[in-house]
């Protein structure tokens, strides 16, 4: 079991809670034509999102994963590695449960940096916009 968040293009996720959960529902079906690592299928704002992101919280998988021999320099790092899932509007991120506060944290602050929408799926459903309001 792992902490699940999500950030979120804008203009491409609805406005209002209840169609939000829906269209979440939609984009965790994963059935895009691509392959769910690599980012440049993603909008540019969740690209500039996930390079920075991926700084603290490695992905598991694709092509920035950490190496074995940098998983071996650096013992903290295997507890900071990320499933993530890309699609075009949204990235999907698993971390370690003993990971969920910094990670929520800094999600949610990167995903204001980059203009991005916010979804605390594992915690309270909260989807955050980057002003720090939320979708009600």
């Amino acid at each position: 079991m792992s902490y699940d968040l999500m950030v979120f293009e804008l203009k491409k996720a609805p406005k209002s809670k209840a169609e939000f959960l829906e269209w979440y529902s939609k984009q965790t079906e994963w059935s895009e034509d691509h392959d769910y690592q690599s980012i440049s299928v993603a909008s540019p704002s969740l690209q500039n999102w996930f390079m920075e992101m991926k700084e603290i919280y490695p992905p598991m998988n694709g092509e920035y994963a950490p190496s074995d021999e940098m998983l071996d320099k650096d013992e903290s790092l295997e507890s900071r590695l990320t499933d993530y899932c890309i699609g075009h509007d949204v990235i999907y991120a698993a971390f370690a449960w003993s990971e969920s506060e910094n990670a929520y944290l800094l999600m949610k602050s990167l995903s204001q940096k980059h203009g991005v929408g916010f979804f605390d799926v594992s915690g309270d459903g909260d989807i955050i916009l980057p002003d720090g309001s939320e979708v009600d």
